[in-house]
């Protein structure tokens, strides 16, 4: 799996978020050379106001109907963009924000720490193993999807970290969205539920009301 706290994500919200010409500046060769080292620079990206208006955070949240305290793992959480909102509105329950970059890691356990968030833990997660140290009844993953390389493993293996009853929620660009990183790498909505069921998932939700990404939500398949 590529770094999940990767530059294409990072460049997809920043020209949704306006901060760059268009999204022909995430296909720009140059971008491979950058390093997500700088987390306080990139959470000026990640943590852009205007980012709400179309990523709809507490929307995302209220959907998935969480309980106060419930287990939630923010798989790619970066800055903390989403870890910080779960924090705040499961404010009996524990989020852990997993990411491979140990800046981005750094950078959310002092997020936390500043803000007060006490249910908010920070892990450093490898390539291909989150390192949960407890079983979730939710694992998030925002635009990171299409980062992970070898996904029906990564997924199967991932069904250990859930509790009964536990969901795996992905939210990423669609084919169609106007920003995002370059076509040529996203998946399809119908090819993430199809991969998803090779791993032992099946959909159990999908909400439509995000204006650039589809937002699905799977459970463990019986066996």
């Amino acid at each position: 799996m590529k770094r999940i706290s990767s530059l294409m994500a990072a460049l997809a919200l920043a020209a949704c978020a306006g901060l760059l010409a268009g999204p022909a500046a995430a296909q720009s060769p140059q971008t491979h050379q950058h390093s997500f080292g700088d987390a306080e620079k990139w959470s000026q990206v990640f943590d852009d106001p205007k980012r709400d208006a179309w990523q709809k955070p507490h929307e995302v949240i209220q959907a998935l109907a969480l309980k106060p305290d419930a287990v939630i793992a923010d798989i790619g959480s970066g800055t903390g963009y989403f870890s910080a909102r779960f924090a705040n509105m499961t404010p009996k329950g524990r989020v852990y924000g997993v990411d491979t970059e140990p800046d981005m890691v750094k950078f959310l356990a002092d997020r936390a720490k500043r803000e007060g968030l006490k249910n908010v833990i920070a892990v450093t997660g490898a390539p291909d193993d989150p390192r949960l140290p407890e079983k979730a009844d939710l694992i998030i993953l925002v635009d990171v999807f299409h980062h992970i390389d070898d996904r029906e493993r990564y997924f199967r293996k991932l069904r250990d970290s859930l509790k009964l009853g536990g969901r795996v929620a992905i939210i990423d660009f669609r084919m169609d969205s106007p920003d995002g990183p370059p076509k040529s790498a996203r998946l399809a909505p119908d090819r993430v539920a199809a991969e998803m069921k090779r791993a032992g998932y099946a959909l159990a939700q999908e909400h439509t009301f995000l204006p650039n990404q589809y937002f699905l939500v799977f459970r463990p398949s019986k066996i």
